[in-house]
């Protein structure tokens, strides 16, 4: 009875004398941001390779009707170095596809990763991607994201973080640019069979006091919030409540997972290709 008092109250009286309600509105997206990562193309030969790109493909076929932004958040190829005039051989499909996705109006982001560290402007002039060095922060639809591909955070590991200064250093790289692609692409090749991408050999949870990542996520919330960190590098698909409205989420990877995150504006999720029926 008090609401249709209410209602009549308001029909009678002037639009000048009218209450005004100030409520949040937060609305889905009409379109979705998806976030990729850790596809190591190139590992552990061809054939396994040549598979995973084409089924790579085939998901980006199967988001593109609905995807606005990209996100590819590091070690997309197993290992990747421009020379001035030569690049790896080979990734035709998947570049030719984000090619079409860019032509689109799909804006495409490149984090580089542990593995493809030496990722230039060759994908920015060919693509129109945006390469992204270390971390990027956006807010999208009220919420605020903190990417990184995850190397280099977290407690431990100082002997990776002191060889990451170096491989990411001018010199480094212009030293590498020396050897000829046919002898300096050939080591690179061999040094990725040992990796861990060409490992088959399941990553498993620590338990969250002991995932570096996690760690690393709590310290930073300790400066700001966030509501979602995304990670990449551990090669293991996690989504850890965080507290107070903040979550870390690791999107896997593409040899064992083929894991990935949608954003479509009201929440993050972590969803694995093919969908399940």
């Amino acid at each position: 009875m008090r609401l249709i008092s209410l209602i009549f109250s308001c029909l009678s009286t002037p639009n000048s004398q009218l209450p005004t309600f100030s409520l949040p509105l937060v609305l889905r997206m009409t379109k979705n941001i998806y976030f990729a990562s850790d596809f190591h193309l190139g590992t552990p030969g061809y054939v396994e390779s040549r598979a995973r790109e084409e089924r790579i493909v085939s998901w980006l076929n199967f988001i593109e009707p609905s995807c606005s932004e990209l996100f590819l958040m590091g070690d997309i190829f197993d290992f990747w170095f421009e020379y001035a005039k030569v690049i790896p051989k080979g990734f035709i499909r998947l570049q030719g596809k984000l090619a079409e996705m860019a032509d689109k109006g799909i804006k495409i982001y490149f984090f580089k990763g542990n593995h493809d560290m030496w990722v230039r402007d060759y994908f920015t002039r060919e693509i129109g991607m945006e390469i992204i060095s270390d971390e990027m922060i956006i807010e999208r639809n009220g919420k605020k994201f903190y990417l990184h591909h995850g190397d280099g955070l977290g407690p431990g590991d100082r002997k990776y973080k002191f060889l990451r200064k170096i491989f990411r250093s001018k010199l480094c790289q212009w030293l590498f640019a020396r050897l000829h692609p046919n002898f300096g692409i050939g080591i690179a090749n061999a040094w990725s069979q040992g990796s861990r991408a060409a490992q088959t050999k399941k990553e498993v949870f620590l338990g969250e006091d002991k995932e570096w990542l996690a760690i690393y996520a709590k310290e930073q919330l300790q400066k700001q919030h966030f509501d979602y960190f995304i990670f990449g590098h551990r090669h293991l698909p996690l989504n850890i409540d965080l507290g107070n409205g903040s979550r870390y989420v690791n999107i896997g990877e593409w040899l064992n997972y083929n894991s990935y995150a949608v954003f479509d504006g009201l929440d993050l999720r972590l969803e694995y290709y093919p969908p399940n029926p």
